[in-house]
């Protein structure tokens, strides 16, 4: 087992590092003891340091499966930039290519070899031309038909251990409920691994759902926001991610369409431009993000309901993975959640999914902190309310709905649980259309009783109806609604119904539409466009320079030696020796333009004060109409006079004082401070007056 010394300076050597983070360190030492693990680690929590850092220390070579091609070249990339020998192999690659590849593997030159489970036939290849020190299992959970993202190819993979049973392996993913776990352990024959399980909590995240109504609207108010930031929007399907694409596109918006239906080239393209920064947002149906290893994603929207929370949290999971606060807002409407019941209906295992579902419904529909909803689904569970959902932020508030309940729970029952919820809703509003006529919905007696709410707001209601258990959805029967046991205690027995204000969605839009922007002239800004001009010249993505968490550090300690530089957290050796010198000298031009700025602003506001006093106004007059203090004046006055301005001094302090704080201050021995000849005075004499006295005598003598 390595020495923990070894391990912390392999971390900063090669990664930049200074500490593990939570289990990092727990792992590593499990791999370097020889043990199969498993590890739920959430995206951004570090996951791939986990085998990386085994790595770099063990004799031969580490072994990676990984799902896509994007994804291996990503990490590739990264380590290389890092200082560590990699590759990857697959069928897109020359013959030569592949034989170059296999010559490092047998002069021990390469670290870690990363192959796709499609390409089987490479890894027997691999496994006779080097020495295998660690078999790594990346995204873990597409072995699993119990979980999301499943892929037949990876189940073929339980013959690794069986066929070296000697070399530990260690399966890595960001989301497996507790069925998947075992299910994954199972089926790569690692049933007694040691399992890993880091807290699911990406404080950072906040998470946000709002009806989806006027969604592009909405889009666009948020997106105002953030003009300079990349962001996901993941859509149901193909043809809306196209269509607002194009309409983002034509808002003036950098954006592109992604699915499993576009070219192979024209969506590598299209990967290679949000890695690269060239394209800020990609609408995308879920096809698209597993192979994104970018770590500046700073929002991600939802624009339909998705299947389960594991898929949920795995794509908000793509923002925010530097630890920097990120966005994510998730559009929730009840058409949506009828398809995605068609679907699960349909599918191999419809029971489970349904289950998933309902938990995914529970979740978009709460009204109490949504983390800890999601936290509670992978077993981890908060005492407190998390502080950064939109249900903390702003709570609802409740009033006694109960006679709207009882009138739509009495149209339910006069409609004999025969109709949807959009056909109950036009029934209470009195709606005048060809299914309402024809079937004569407008002789019921509950008939426009409710005209004045509007369709929105009934919808919303409804829906808390269903949550709170009065009403039914019969998914079975074309969604009918129908009464439950519980909606008896309403209609007949009186009993009290709480609802929330469905208005709240609409106060918090107007509260995000007056968040002020971020400064573009910030030293943030200038370090982006700094890396964005490195990557170009590399040809590799920005965050694989630094990552936003890196460049904001050294915005907060502007680094300016090569030894600060190397104390910011992700730089390494071989970054400090590629970049350092041009990012240190940026912070310097930064410093520098800063200094100069506040020293021309302060000359300007010296004029400004010595114009309207040349002007003849008072102290108070030229205070009051600057929305400065008095005191602050006095300075300025105090420093015009000491470098040569016509500014008569006398007027402010009289002959007497004048002369008290001469004497004061050849007995005082001429101190530097100004605060002995207050004391000396007892508080008599303020402040202003003797710094304008003390600038008196200066320049007197």
């Amino acid at each position: 087992m390595a020495q923990e010394a070894q391990l912390l300076g392999t971390l900063k050597e090669y990664f930049g590092y200074d500490s593990f983070r939570p289990l990092q360190k727990k792992i590593i030492d499990s791999v370097f003891a020889g043990k199969d693990n498993m590890v739920i680690m959430p995206t951004g929590g570090g996951k791939s340091i986990c085998y990386q850092l085994p790595a770099v220390l063990l004799p031969g070579v580490t072994l990676v499966i990984s799902p896509l091609i994007a994804l291996m070249k990503d990490q590739v990339d990264g380590l290389t930039a890092n200082g560590i020998p990699a590759a990857f192999l697959n069928s897109t690659q020359s013959e030569n290519e592949q034989q170059e590849i296999f010559s490092k593997l047998q002069k021990n030159e390469l670290k870690l070899l990363y192959v796709a489970p499609e390409s089987l036939q490479y890894i027997d290849a691999v496994f006779s031309a080097g020495n295998i020190s660690l078999i790594a299992v990346d995204e873990a959970h597409c072995i699993s038909s119990w979980g999301h993202d499943f892929r037949p190819a990876y189940t073929q993979l339980g013959y690794l251990k069986n066929r070296f049973p000697s070399t530990p392996m260690i399966a890595l993913t960001a989301t497996a409920d507790k069925a998947t776990r075992k299910d994954i352990c199972n089926q790569l024959n690692i049933p007694h691994a040691k399992k890993h399980v880091a807290s699911f909590d990406r404080k950072n995240l906040s998470l946000e759902v709002r009806p989806g109504n006027k969604k592009f609207g909405q889009i666009l108010s948020f997106l105002k926001q953030r003009p300079q930031e990349s962001g996901i929007i993941y859509c149901l399907s193909r043809k809306n991610t196209e269509s607002l694409a194009e309409k983002l596109q034509e808002a003036g918006f950098s954006a592109a369409a992604y699915h499993a239906g576009v070219p192979n080239e024209e969506r590598s393209q299209v990967q290679e431009d949000f890695i690269n920064d060239r394209k800020k947002i990609v609408c995308a149906t879920i096809a698209f993000g597993m192979g994104i290893d970018k770590s500046n994603v700073r929002w991600v929207i939802h624009y339909n309901l998705p299947k389960n929370l594991e898929g949920y949290y795995q794509e908000i999971g793509r923002a925010g993975r530097d630890g920097l606060p990120s966005a994510t807002l998730l559009f929730h409407s009840y058409a949506d959640v009828m398809q995605l019941q068609k679907f699960a209906q349909n599918s191999g295992n419809a029971e489970v999914q349904l289950a998933k579902l309902d938990r995914m419904k529970q979740y978009s529909e709460a009204l109490s902190c949504r983390r800890k909803i999601l936290l509670s689904y992978f077993g981890e569970l908060i005492a407190e309310d998390c502080g950064n959902c939109d249900v903390c932020k702003n709570p609802p508030e409740f009033f006694d709905g109960t006679i709207i309940a009882q009138k739509a729970l009495s149209t339910i029952y006069r409609l004999q649980g025969q109709e949807p919820i959009s056909v109950v809703i036009d029934v209470l509003r009195g709606a005048q259309n060809a299914v309402i006529l024809e079937k004569g919905y407008q002789q019921i007696k509950t008939y426009g009783i409710a005209k004045d709410i509007s369709w929105r707001d009934w919808q919303q209601y409804l829906i808390q109806l269903i949550n709170l258990g009065h009403i039914e959805i019969a998914f079975h029967d074309q969604n009918k609604l129908r009464l439950t046991s519980m909606a008896r205690n309403v209609l007949f027995e009186n009993q009290k119904v709480r609802l929330a204000d469905v208005n709240l969605a609409d106060i918090q839009e107007q509260k995000v539409e007056k968040e002020e922007k971020a400064a573009k002239n910030s030293l943030f800004e200038r370090l982006r466009k700094l890396r964005l001009e490195l990557a170009k010249e590399e040809e590799i993505p920005a965050y694989l320079i630094f990552n936003d968490a890196a460049l904001k550090e050294m915005e907060k300690e502007r680094p300016m030696t090569d030894e600060d530089f190397m104390q910011i957290n992700g730089v390494g050796r071989q970054k400090m020796q590629n970049y350092g010198y041009r990012f240190i000298k940026e912070i310097i031009a930064f410093s520098k333009e800063k200094r100069e700025k506040k020293k021309t602003s302060k000359g300007k506001t010296h004029k400004v004060t010595l114009e309207l006093y040349q002007e003849g106004l008072s102290v108070e007059e030229i205070a009051q109409k600057r929305g400065l203090t008095a005191t602050t004046i006095y300075s300025h006055l105090a420093k015009l006079y000491d470098s040569g301005e016509e500014i008569d001094l006398h007027r402010f302090v009289s002959a007497a004082d004048l002369k008290a704080i001469k004497k004061a201050r050849k007995t005082l021995n001429d101190p530097d401070t100004l605060k002995p000849y207050y004391e000396h005075f007892e508080e008599a004499i303020d402040y202003w007056t003797i710094r304008l006295a003390l600038t008196i005598l200066e320049r007197e003598s």
